[in-house]
């Protein structure tokens, strides 16, 4: 092994558990009773620990982590899917702490219990990582899910064995880390099979906009939280002090502040009202687009380069995050380009919820793949 990549066996999941999680746990975190393929094996668990560096900091060097998820079965070679995971609140919700991130479960369980290794990046800022978090900050999350797959590929190899496929999926603020890990390998000539998304915000500026200037009435009580992590986040990695205060109201700014280093704060003590929590100025649309932080949001979008690899974004109608139209919006974009680039293409999950729409698209993303 490389000397800047570790692993360590944390874990077996054997099919009953698996199955559990299929029919009893996700469809109690979704809110939804989807239909899973059962698990057939037992599946190994590993935490990843490697070398990565922060690409908006000069290529500061860093240490991450993330999960590999082995099938406990008789062959040495086996498709890959890479999860990218959703917003968290805690540090360690995340892949390589499994037991703490459902989402995760519902992967290990649908995939790895059929054959599938499974992979996945904690991000800087959670899970091992001891930077403070970057939230939708795309080149670091375009490098620690690269470096990811290139240790996880190591680590494989270590145990003899090999992976044939590879495939992309991610759910949420993972949907949006999926499409700029996509740029970035496919930018690298890594060879990706397909990638599949479930309510991902592919256009940061479409989503908070939307939040601020045209509101739905089904807008989630928790957006208020994106705000506060893009503020703080974006404040560290781009190296713009006082972004997170030129954006929160000064009531907030201490309990916010908390909330983005996970120290110890009442989620009570945060308002749902984003006319409460942000400066009055961020909802004239014109201040926002030029004010330093909208400026970044701007930046934050992975939809804008030629796709070539086949790609399946599905969104929910009833999304209380992603509105329908930032579910197609990749799709929309490549399809006006000249006569059309039909490599993408988004696909309704029905009235779905926000967490509803991940449990149902799995299965999807798993049919697609198991064909390809």
């Amino acid at each position: 092994m490389s000397a800047n990549i570790e692993y360590q066996r944390i874990g077996r999941w054997d099919s009953a558990q698996l199955n559990k999680i299929l029919q009893v746990d996700t469809p109690a975190f979704a809110g939804i009773t989807v239909t899973y393929s059962p698990a057939r094996n037992a599946v190994s668990l590993y935490r990843v620990t490697y070398a990565s560096v922060v690409p908006e900091r000069g290529n500061k060097p860093t240490v991450t982590s993330g999960l590999l998820a082995v099938p406990d079965v008789e062959g040495t070679s086996f498709p890959m899917v890479t999860y990218q995971h959703g917003t968290v609140y805690g540090k360690q919700e995340v892949p390589s702490f499994p037991e703490q991130s459902p989402e995760t479960q519902l992967m290990i369980a649908q995939f790895a219990g059929q054959g599938y290794v499974v992979i996945g990046a904690d991000y800087f800022g959670l899970g091992t990582s001891t930077e403070p978090e970057g939230y939708m900050v795309k080149a670091s999350h375009q490098q620690a899910t690269y470096d990811m797959l290139i240790a996880s590929r190591a680590v494989l190899d270590h145990l003899k064995l090999t992976t044939t496929k590879l495939f992309l999926a991610g759910w949420s603020q993972g949907g949006f880390v999926t499409m700029a890990m996509l740029e970035k390998l496919e930018q690298s000539g890594i060879k990706v099979d397909a990638a599949a998304t479930a309510s991902a915000p592919v256009d940061a500026f479409v989503a908070l906009n939307g939040f601020l200037s045209f509101p739905r009435k089904n807008d989630a009580s928790w957006v208020n939280s994106l705000f506060i992590l893009t503020a703080f986040s974006f404040e560290n990695y781009y190296g713009v002090p006082g972004l997170a205060r030129s954006l929160i109201a000064d009531a907030y700014y201490d309990v916010s502040r908390k909330a983005y280093m996970r120290e110890p704060f009442n989620a009570a003590d945060v308002p749902t009202d984003l006319h409460k929590l942000i400066r009055a100025d961020y909802f004239d649309p014109q201040f926002f687009a030029t004010s330093a932080y909208g400026r970044l949001v701007a930046q934050t979008q992975a939809y804008r380069w030629i796709v070539k690899s086949p790609v399946r974004n599905y969104y929910g109608e009833s999304d209380e995050a992603i509105s329908v139209g930032l579910g197609q919006l990749a799709m929309t974009y490549q399809r006006a380009i000249g006569s059309g680039n039909p490599a993408v293409e988004a696909v309704s999950t029905g009235s779905t919820s926000h967490r509803g729409t991940f449990a149902t698209a799995v299965p999807k993303w798993k049919s697609w793949f198991d064909g390809l």
